[in-house]
């Protein structure tokens, strides 16, 4: 018996099985949930190859989170595959190598809105196309990285996490009456196919470790993928609009 039994999930972002979000489907998949990814573009091969890597036969359908056509798709997809939906997680995220790195002013409008539609608004875009398979009780969960500083480097992907993390909130509010939670979980950095396209993530792994009350491992996915699962789960059934820090207690202590 896992404590997911039952629950019918769809999983975004997982590229390689380094992506946090592959660690999160192999942990739902032992918790005893069924699941389903999504890919786009010419990534979408890649997230077929690493499926065959979790247990039994995974659906992978296409969803491009700019592409208007696609939410509709992806609900009928769904649909077939699973009947209903009671988790979803949004692991979608991308900003023009312009918008990231040591020089914040380069970045023009065209970059910043690819940056804030891919990273931010896709995550109503996602709940939206799914929300009819949805009902009492499911959970919707964004991965983050908490923006409630300037970090080194990271931007305008930061906005676009500010971004992230406002609409988190307005999605919990608007969807609390018909049951369905909406969280985000901030995870400390961790070494995936995304960290390395972020200049200067070393800075965050020389230092995360030294100054995280409890430590922190930039190679093991497993407490961000536990945080996941328990808001999947039927054990947060109160918890909504919330950003969970997941980063060995970084966010909690100065310099």
């Amino acid at each position: 018996m896992g404590i997911l039994d039952g629950k019918r999930l769809v999983i975004t972002g997982v590229l390689t099985d380094a992506s946090l979000a592959f660690a999160v489907a192999q942990r739902a998949q032992a918790e005893g949930a069924q699941i389903v990814l999504t890919g786009a573009g010419r990534a979408l091969s890649l997230t077929q190859r690493t499926a065959r890597k979790l247990s039994g036969d995974v659906p992978v359908f296409e969803f491009d989170a700019t592409d208007p056509s696609h939410g509709d798709r992806l609900r009928s997809d769904v649909a077939a595959a699973l009947s209903g939906v009671d988790g979803v997680l949004h692991s979608i995220g991308f900003a023009p190598e312009v918008c990231l790195g040591d020089d914040f002013m380069p970045a023009q409008w065209p970059d910043v809105a690819t940056a804030i539609h891919i990273s931010a608004y896709s995550y109503k875009y996602l709940a939206e196309s799914l929300l009819p398979l949805m009902g009492r009780g499911a959970s919707i969960v964004g991965l983050d990285f908490d923006n409630t500083v300037a970090w080194p480097a990271y931007n305008w992907m930061g906005v676009a996490k500010s971004a992230l993390e406002s609409i988190n909130r307005y999605l919990a509010r608007q969807l609390g009456p018909a049951g369905i939670r909406c969280n985000l979980v901030a995870a400390g950095p961790i070494k995936t196919m995304a960290a390395k396209s972020i200049p200067g993530f070393a800075k965050f792994e020389d230092v995360w470790g030294e100054r995280a009350p409890l430590g922190w491992d930039v190679t093991d996915p497993t407490p961000v993928a536990n945080a996941c699962i328990a808001l999947f789960s039927d054990l947060l059934t109160a918890t909504t609009g919330s950003m969970i820090h997941v980063d060995g207690g970084y966010h909690a202590v100065g310099a």
